[in-house]
């Protein structure tokens, strides 16, 4: 009987991580389509927070393939 509720307990568990990884993926597919309008945006929101220009400029002229270039060749962003 024991045995029986803790397989139960178990395969709970790996229901919950199988919806996570789905919903990680599904983000990442969105931030793959949307990425470089998701970066404007974010961009827009910290010039009128009050960030540097340059810095806001220099990511908003950025694609996000070239991000993900530079992130292969150097290893880091």
């Amino acid at each position: 009987m024991k045995l029986n509720k803790r397989s139960k307990s178990g395969q709970g568990m790996v229901e919950y991580i199988i919806i996570v990884v789905i919903i990680a993926l599904a983000a990442i597919a969105v931030f793959g389509v949307f990425g470089d309008r998701l970066r404007t945006l974010v961009g827009g929101a910290a010039a009128e927070l009050g960030a540097d220009s340059g810095d806001v400029d220099s990511a908003i002229s950025t694609s996000s393939e070239d991000m993900f270039r530079s992130v292969d060749e150097t290893g880091i962003n």
